[in-house]
């Protein structure tokens, strides 16, 4: 068991990676690093989330430093989101992320099938 002294970062770490680590942060994030520059009903569309949920996890998001929120005071008023430099660089674990989730569903729903199935 690692204790405190042995790492005292372990719980800075794990508010990290609980923040960019749980499954809205993420989508955004890979949208964001496929699509560029997109406004919030975009975002919304594209991920099928809800509202709510969505200026929650950008609020956060923005609040981490890994995305940029930018207000155009056109009418209607329009809100852009992009990922920052540190975003940018967030991009590339996330991306191995989604291709290992890709690339293992099968495995994943065998797995499930044979769990639930009665014995």
């Amino acid at each position: 068991m690692v204790t405190n002294e042995q790492c005292p970062d372990c719980k800075r770490i794990n508010e990290v990676l609980s923040r960019v680590g749980d499954r809205w942060s993420v989508l955004v994030v890979i949208s964001l690093s496929h699509y560029g520059t997109l406004r919030f009903n975009e975002l919304k569309r594209n991920l099928g989330i809800s509202q709510r949920m969505l200026s929650l996890t950008l609020r956060e998001l923005e609040r981490d430093g890994l995305v940029n929120r930018t207000y155009h005071p056109t009418i209607p008023p329009k809100v852009e989101y992009n990922l920052t430099p540190m975003g940018e660089s967030f991009r590339e674990p996330v991306s191995a992320l989604g291709h290992w989730a890709l690339n293992n569903l099968p495995k994943i729903d065998a797995a499930r099938e044979q769990y639930d199935t009665p014995a």
